[in-house]
């Protein structure tokens, strides 16, 4: 006979619950759940599937596209140096851009009414304006100046002169176009990050006695680099794909040299394949780059940021940088 076993004292006198006794969400607890069947969902995929085999085989097997062609300009050397072209102006265009970013954006978040009435007429014109127009201004700039000089201003002696269509090539203009455009949108970006950083961390960057640029430097702009980060990363990839616009002034770049060959030899769909392959490759290295400084700077690192940050705040590290 099994002995019955009673509900009795446990340890430390609590009796023990029984099952009746027991909360209803621990039973729930070893509950499967089963979802429901969802044709609908099962249908929509095999539609997507059906749909991206059909297209892809659509595209393979094209004899129009001539992936003959493709592949024997893929690595042409006109397209490789339009391709070097285009890697030169989205690299220097986003570097002067961010510079003009930073110093726009500072004007605009100082105490003086005139820096802030400054940057803000710079980042209405040029977010008013198509980039297309600001390209074709800046490779015509002779029509406006047909002679640039260095001098004192308001028909003063020059010390010297340059003839502007010797030194608005094709080349400069598009980087002039693209740096100062870019450079507003920065502004943005950039007056943001700052703006989500905490007053307190100013305040407490002073109160060690700090300049106003150190604490920039040091405190303010490491924190709003979270912020910043991933709308730059979106700003570079765009910019990958804008120089584009550079072929109405023969930039050079990429799409330009395209351009030239398929004006040439009438394979127009099969060059555009050939550029459009070449900026997928640039657009998935910056995406992976992106993602890579993204991770450096999640909320996951801030324990680092933190750190670096404590650290610059230490008497010595301020000591440090007062003397640099």
């Amino acid at each position: 006979m099994n002995p019955q076993k009673t509900p009795g004292p446990a340890r430390g006198g609590v009796p023990d619950a029984g099952p009746a006794d027991r909360m209803p969400h621990e039973d729930d607890l070893s509950l499967q759940v089963t979802g429901r069947p969802r044709p609908g969902r099962w249908l929509a995929v095999l539609a997507a599937a059906l749909f991206a085999v059909w297209l892809a085989y659509t595209v393979i097997v094209n004899p129009n596209l001539h992936w003959d062609i493709v592949a024997e300009y893929q690595f042409d050397g006109v397209i490789l140096k339009g391709l070097g072209v285009t890697v030169q102006l989205t690299l220097v265009s986003m570097v002067l851009g961010i510079a003009i970013g930073v110093v726009v954006a500072v004007m605009q978040l100082s105490d003086s009414p005139v820096l802030r009435l400054t940057a803000g007429a710079y980042t209405w014109f040029f977010r008013g304006t198509p980039l297309l127009v600001q390209l074709i201004f800046w490779f015509n700039l002779a029509l406006l100046f047909p002679v640039i000089s260095v001098g004192i201003p308001f028909d003063g002696p020059k010390l010297i002169s340059w003839q502007s269509n010797q030194v608005i090539t094709g080349f400069v203009a598009a980087l002039l176009g693209l740096s100062i455009n870019e450079g507003a949108y920065m502004a943005e970006i950039v007056r943001a990050g700052i703006q989500s950083v905490d007053p307190g961390q100013r305040e407490a960057g002073a109160s060690i006695g700090m300049s106003n640029r150190r604490i920039l430097s040091r405190i303010i702009l490491p924190q709003a680099m979270r912020v910043i980060i991933p709308p730059f990363g979106n700003q570079f990839i765009s910019m990958l794909k804008t120089t584009s616009l550079v072929s109405v002034i023969a930039g050079a770049d990429l799409m330009t040299v395209s351009q030239h060959l398929y004006l040439a030899n009438f394979e127009v769909v099969a060059l555009l394949l050939v550029a459009s392959i070449w900026y997928l490759v640039l657009t998935t290295i910056a995406s992976i780059g992106q993602h890579a400084v993204e991770r450096r700077y999640s909320p996951g690192t801030a324990p680092v940021l933190r750190s670096r940050i404590l650290a610059n705040l230490l008497p010595g590290g301020t000591k440090k940088g007062a003397t640099a």
